[in-house]
């Protein structure tokens, strides 16, 4: 006897080309559940953890600019840490310091510590064309740089519009496992997703971030071929330096390869401590090192484009933001990471928006100025 099914309700697309999950009513609980909700992940945990220790600052909290962000229905959590110290934390109260979070693309950050490595250790030249690595790859990358990928200064026919239902990068979701392909269409894995992007004079010529998240994927691609790695053992090394306590969750495609364009999830406390890799410039615990120290600080000191108006103070540099001092990343749904290297301050926000898009560049603008200001002066 046969029995009938159903497509699993919570991975099909019913509005704007999204899964249940990812809509308003449901972002929320999908944020803070993405771990268990897509259909294929990875799980670490180190061995070794950094002890962290509350020396909380209550002025932080009291400061309007932080108090404004704290007070937002969006919020999920915020940390302030410096060294082995929380000098200010919060959450909301659906929410905890224990509790998993999508990052999204926060993730992609693993790949500055990756490359920096990779390029150290002359696996790689910044200058290299893709198809050197990957002649499988299609006409949207092949003949673009390593640096320009890294950069978001590629122009392709991949679109990253988050108000566009049709953009490209809804069609990717499929191959990454956070929905179900369509009624009748084969479902793809990440690298043959990203063999099909097609393009022809790839120079960026707006000045301007060409944001696409299949450029990360591209990037880790050429790191498994040029250092005979998985994606696995790279990721692993980086949970392992950063001494995180609890799991560092991320999505993967059926294939098992990680999906570094923004498919991690971790507590607020792991974000934090993995963003002091960055405030330390790549040094790990009991003497670990991931990344490149120069390469950290070339990424700040040596940016690629800017970001369009109104965050036009920023620019882009391999994988991070920055403004010179700082580096980096946001996260699609309200998140950001920044670390400081010349105060060893990081400061995490995480949230999740529950408009149309899950993007505001009105409300991470000024978001952003204030965790600058924050990682500078405390």
């Amino acid at each position: 006897m046969m029995l009938p099914s159903i497509a699993n309700p919570g991975l099909v697309n019913l509005f704007d080309n999204k899964a249940r999950w990812n809509l308003p009513d449901y972002r929320r609980a999908g944020f803070h559940n993405l771990h268990t909700t897509v259909r294929y992940a990875l799980s670490m945990r180190a061995p070794r953890v950094l002890p962290l220790r509350k020396e909380i600052d209550w002025t932080i909290g009291e400061r309007p600019d932080v108090a404004r962000f704290l007070a937002m229905p969006h919020f999920s959590a915020f940390i302030v840490a410096r060294d082995q110290r929380v000098l200010y934390e919060a959450y909301a109260p659906d929410f905890g310091p224990d509790k998993p979070h999508s990052i999204m693309s926060i993730t992609k950050t693993t790949l500055n510590l990756m490359l920096g490595r990779a390029v150290a250790d002359r696996l790689v030249n910044l200058d290299d064309q893709v198809c050197k690595f990957l002649p499988e790859i299609g006409t949207g990358y092949a003949e673009a740089t390593i640096k320009a990928v890294a950069d978001m200064n590629v122009a392709n026919d991949f679109t990253e519009d988050y108000e566009d239902p049709q953009a490209t990068i809804y069609q990717l979701d499929a191959a990454t496992g956070f929905c179900l392909p369509q009624e009748g269409q084969k479902e793809e894995t990440t690298r043959s997703f990203v063999c099909g992007i097609t393009g022809g004079d790839l120079v960026n010529r707006t000045g301007e971030v060409l944001y696409k998240s299949t450029n990360s994927d591209v990037i880790g691609w050429i790191l498994e071929r040029a250092s005979g790695r998985a994606l696995r053992d790279w990721l692993i090394e980086i949970v392992e330096a950063a001494g995180l306590e609890g799991c560092f969750h991320i999505t993967c495609d059926r294939d098992g390869v990680p999906l570094v364009c923004g498919g991690a999830c971790l507590s607020g406390r792991d974000l934090a401590r993995y963003g002091l890799l960055f405030a330390r410039k790549g040094q790990g615990i009991d003497g670990r090192r991931v990344g490149d120290a120069a390469f950290i600080e070339e990424t700040r000191r040596n940016p690629g484009p800017t970001w369009p108006k109104p965050r036009d103070w920023m620019r882009y540099s391999r994988q991070m933001f920055t403004d010179g001092t700082w580096v980096g990343h946001g996260g699609y749904g309200g998140q950001f990471m920044l670390a400081n290297p010349d105060t060893g301050t990081v400061v995490v926000y995480l949230s999740v928006l529950e408009n149309r898009s899950a993007s505001d560049s009105d409300f991470s603008g000024p978001l952003v100025k204030m965790m600058s200001e924050l990682a500078l002066q405390v």
